[in-house]
């Protein structure tokens, strides 16, 4: 007998109300307690049309510029910036293993053609005389680090423009369905 969509829904469900921790035991989890009162305010998990869009724009800065811990990085950054916690911690995935090498070697791309052509020339001159380490830190890092701070501000822009753009859209939809409800 096949398991039908709502039986594996319901299933998906209650093992992510399992998994899923309860407001108290966040409340009382002995590392949180102190701040708890603050981490745990509605206005942080509450999907809002300004939250979401700064949520999305911190996940991206953390995601891509933190390079461990980004999910609570961008929990502890979303505090102050009054940014949904869930959508921080979901975009954070925008980087991943699949999409970090790809990026770093754009950001190094875009870094070394904003620093000018006359560093990579001497960069490529350079790499017989020095060792590999010597050319990372002085030439590629510095390339590197200007192509993923450009490259972050970019896409932050982009995803908080996108998804109050997205926002509104979804709903304008809303609206007219409810309109066109009414009208019927």
């Amino acid at each position: 007998m096949a398991v039908t969509d709502s039986t594996q829904k319901t299933r998906f469900r209650r093992w992510l109300d399992k998994a899923t921790p309860s407001r108290e035991s966040v409340e009382t989890n002995r590392w949180l307690r102190p701040f708890a009162h603050r981490v745990m305010h509605s206005s942080l998990w509450r999907f809002t049309r300004r939250s979401v869009p700064r949520g999305v724009a911190l996940g991206v800065v953390t995601g891509v510029l933190v390079p461990m811990g980004q999910i609570p990085a961008s929990a502890i950054l979303a505090l102050p910036l009054r940014a949904n916690i869930p959508a921080a911690a979901a975009t954070t995935f925008i980087t991943n293993p699949f999409t970090t090498p790809p990026l770093w070697v754009a950001a190094y791309w875009l870094g070394s053609w904003m620093l000018g052509p006359g560093e990579a020339v001497v960069a490529q001159v350079q790499v017989v005389e020095q060792s590999w380490s010597d050319w990372l830190v002085h030439q590629a890092g510095p390339a590197t680090l200007a192509g993923l701070v450009t490259i972050t501000g970019v896409l932050a822009l982009v995803g908080y423009f996108g998804t109050a753009l997205a926002w509104r859209l979804w709903i304008a939809h809303k609206w007219k369905r409810r309109a066109h409800r009414h009208a019927v």
